[in-house]
């Protein structure tokens, strides 16, 4: 199940869309990054963890989708940390008593219906502003916040290892998905992010995204420029040449054409309405 990626840094991706949940050794326990998505992989995941007498010590979520702020009971009851954006998302959310219900509702539409775990969704301890590392005992993991993919979202650089958790960025098959509701300018911000991504390159060796391949230190730039070009041509009202969507699309990953036309379609308007040049 799961798959070490680097010393002391392993990964388990699930067969939902490649969604990758990162587990990292500490001194008394692990640091659980992005668990899921099933609740039996979840469930799997807390035996492997308690067989090899590694508790989870520490959890965090890159981001507030739903996909990223799961927990199970068998994970115990370690610390959820977030960035405090990222918290104060789910507490919005969550204080809609039918968040939960439409969030069931839409995975009715997916192969996991009625397989999500959601009692223990969200509850995440928001991290100040200004903290720079994940608290725990273990290798120092860097914080790197940006609102690129949505509020709060924030890759994680586990400096020893030469690890950068991406959260939703740096896919080999998902196209850069904008925050087009939570901030004024997504563009120039999802731009911000990855000079920040770029900052740390140099030292990255193993790159995770959220979803889809992990890749090596031959992938990290490559994937940050196809990003930025992909950006860049949403920017300038371009056809995208990018191998993540239309016929050169891995198979199975079809959809994420949609996605690109929903997004391009969103900025045309937004652009037409504030009478902006694109």
């Amino acid at each position: 199940m799961l798959r070490q990626v680097a010393e002391g840094v392993l990964v388990h991706e699930s067969e939902f869309v490649q969604t990758n949940a990162v587990v990292v050794q500490g001194r008394a326990g692990v640091l659980l990054v992005d668990p899921g998505v099933t609740g039996s992989e979840i469930d799997c995941l807390a035996n492997d963890l308690r067989e090899w007498g590694q508790p989870v010590v520490a959890g965090f979520s890159t981001h507030p989708d739903w996909d990223h702020v799961l927990w199970h009971a068998k994970l115990g009851e370690a610390p959820r940390y977030g960035t405090d954006r990222c918290a104060a998302a789910m507490r919005d959310l969550l204080s809609d008593p039918g968040a939960k219900a439409r969030i069931a509702d839409h995975l009715l539409e997916t192969e996991i219906a009625g397989q999500v775990p959601l009692d223990l969704l969200g509850l995440i301890t928001g991290l100040p502003a200004e903290t720079a590392q994940v608290p725990w005992d273990g290798p120092q993991v860097r914080i790197i916040e940006h609102q690129a993919h949505a509020t709060g979202h924030a890759a994680l650089f586990i400096e020893e290892r030469g690890v950068l958790v991406a959260g939703d960025m740096l896919s080999d098959v998902l196209i850069p998905m904008l925050d087009l509701d939570g901030t004024a300018d997504p563009i120039e911000d999802y731009l911000t992010a990855l000079r920040l991504l770029e900052e740390v390159a140099d030292d990255v060796d193993v790159v995770i995204p959220g979803h889809g391949s992990v890749g090596g230190a031959d992938q990290v730039r490559a994937r940050i420029d196809q990003d930025r070009a992909y950006v860049h041509a949403l920017r300038d009202g371009r056809d995208p040449s990018d191998p993540r969507i239309g016929p050169s699309a891995k198979p199975g990953w079809e959809w994420v054409s949609d996605v690109h036309t929903g997004q391009a379609q969103r900025l045309a308007r937004r652009s037409e309405r504030d009478g902006t040049p694109r």
